[in-house]
């Protein structure tokens, strides 16, 4: 069961997909954080997820939020899908299954064809102050977050 509303955010720090240490504390110190947990780069849902917060980062960023796309997958995996798509926001490897961990939302069954420990699409909305303002877990990964309740969650901060 993923964390909920109301709880305190689990600072991980995780490698970035310019391969530097990014403690989460940071993405939210200075605004509100979107936290985009996904199953697997370069996987249709997963690229199309990534692709519609890149076609909207606008909306993100006039709510003065950091985003950040959050998977498993190591950070030279997620330096090319990034680069790939074009996405202007950061991506984070919990190749060690920190972050996942801590946030709950690691998943209990395989993601495809004996795919252990991959995250299930998750988002979180964290306040300044480390309180997560607003929480969806999806274990389902062929579903989308609810973009329009993350903008309206983040307009609420």
């Amino acid at each position: 069961m993923g964390l909920k509303a109301g709880e305190r955010a689990p600072d991980v720090t995780l490698p970035s997909h310019e391969n530097q240490q990014v403690p989460l504390s940071t993405l939210w110190r200075d605004g509100p954080a979107v936290l985009l947990f996904f199953p697997l780069a370069f996987t249709s849902t997963c690229t199309a997820e990534m692709c519609s917060v890149r076609d909207d980062i606008g909306s993100y960023t006039g709510l003065n939020a950091n985003v950040a796309a959050i998977s498993v997958d190591s950070p030279f995996v997620l330096k090319k899908f990034r680069e790939e798509l074009g996405a202007p926001y950061t991506f984070l490897s919990d190749f060690n299954r920190e972050a996942s961990t801590a946030f709950g939302v690691l998943r209990k069954s395989p993601v495809g064809p004996g795919l252990l420990n991959a995250s299930d699409r998750a988002a979180f909305v964290v306040g300044r102050d480390g309180t997560i303002r607003y929480a969806w877990h999806e274990t389902n990964p062929g579903l989308l977050p609810p973009f329009d309740e993350i903008k309206a969650a983040l307009s609420e901060i």
